[in-house]
């Protein structure tokens, strides 16, 4: 991390490249938002690569991140535990030459450390947000820990929105405004038609696309559609990554698992080989934009080299 530190710009010369130049990685290219590098932007398959910080502030982390997607997604905090921050992480990923994107929840703050954090986020140059609200403190971490929720998802999408405007949650004008390209998560293994109607209402709050937890079957997608153009008054037209995780025999699941592929794994088909089928049936029903989950093992260890050999055999099909 240290020397992460060291090649950040001085002081002047940051407020200059952010006032005035694209953001840009450390080879120069500039970073991609959303929704300049997904399906509906570029006409090719894209993909967001799930990721975990550490329980540490280990830099060979980053080296990590190196995998072959589009994005990686650095998420927030997973399983409650105290780990690496999603911006920080996601800004140290971008340095290395990998557009990010960073997971930012509404329980732990409130709104002034929350916009803080997004100003801190953009003088990084990150780009790319996805607002959730943050799984719920179970019991026994109630008695040690805050919930906060000064906003709800759909409040912080709109005041990201505020601020790419150039104001603050005090409706105070910021010195610059910011830039962000905002994304809202749902999960169809809810019910698909009270969350379409949560889409509806983060895509009017102003998010520009949306990710979804893992799908084992596409029909559910029409199914989507169908409620949220119902709800909406017409098709949704934004970005959509919609969940494909790879399976490992007593991994966590992030979603309900139809019993047919747990019969696959539990016979011995390896994750990889689910997957590249599932794969294959959203290209059929025209599912170009995918949001990959790695194994995630029981205690939090995630299996990247699965989403590497995935990665690589999607693109020999």
């Amino acid at each position: 991390m240290h020397r992460f530190i060291q090649r950040i710009p001085s002081q002047t010369a940051r407020v200059a490249w952010i006032s005035d130049r694209p953001a840009t990685n450390s080879r120069g290219a500039p970073v991609v938002k959303i929704t300049e590098g997904c399906f509906e932007a570029t006409g090719h398959t894209s993909i967001i690569c799930d990721f975990s910080p550490p329980r540490s502030g280990d830099s060979a982390v980053v080296t990590q991140a190196q995998i072959d997607a589009d994005f990686i997604s650095v998420a927030y905090n997973p399983g409650r535990a105290v780990r690496t921050n999603s911006a920080m992480l996601a800004a140290a990923i971008q340095q290395s030459g990998k557009d990010a994107v960073f997971t930012l929840a509404t329980r732990d703050m409130n709104k002034l450390a929350v916009q803080s954090l997004l100003l801190g986020a953009q003088l990084l140059g990150l780009q790319n947000v996805v607002v959730v609200q943050g799984d719920l403190f179970g019991e026994q971490d109630q008695a040690r820990v805050a919930t906060v929720n000064d906003y709800h998802s759909t409040g912080l999408i709109s005041a990201i929105v505020q601020m790419n405007q150039g104001q603050d949650f005090k409706e105070a004008e910021l010195r610059a405004p910011s830039d962000f390209c905002i994304g809202g998560a749902v999960d169809l293994g809810r019910g698909i038609e009270e969350e379409a109607q949560l889409a509806v209402r983060k895509v009017q709050a102003g998010a520009e696309f949306l990710i979804t937890q893992p799908i084992f079957n596409v029909d559910h997608v029409a199914r989507y559609r169908e409620s949220y153009a119902y709800h909406a008054g017409k098709a949704g037209t934004l970005p959509i990554y919609f969940g494909l995780q790879i399976l490992e025999q007593d991994g966590v699941l992030f979603s309900s698992v139809p019993e047919s592929v747990r019969a696959d794994l539990e016979g011995g088909r390896s994750g990889v080989d689910i997957a590249l089928e599932l794969y294959q049936e959203f290209q059929k029903a025209r599912l170009n934009n995918v949001y990959l989950m790695p194994p995630i093992k029981r205690g939090g260890a995630r299996n990247y080299e699965a989403a590497k050999e995935f990665l690589t055999l999607i693109n020999k099909i």
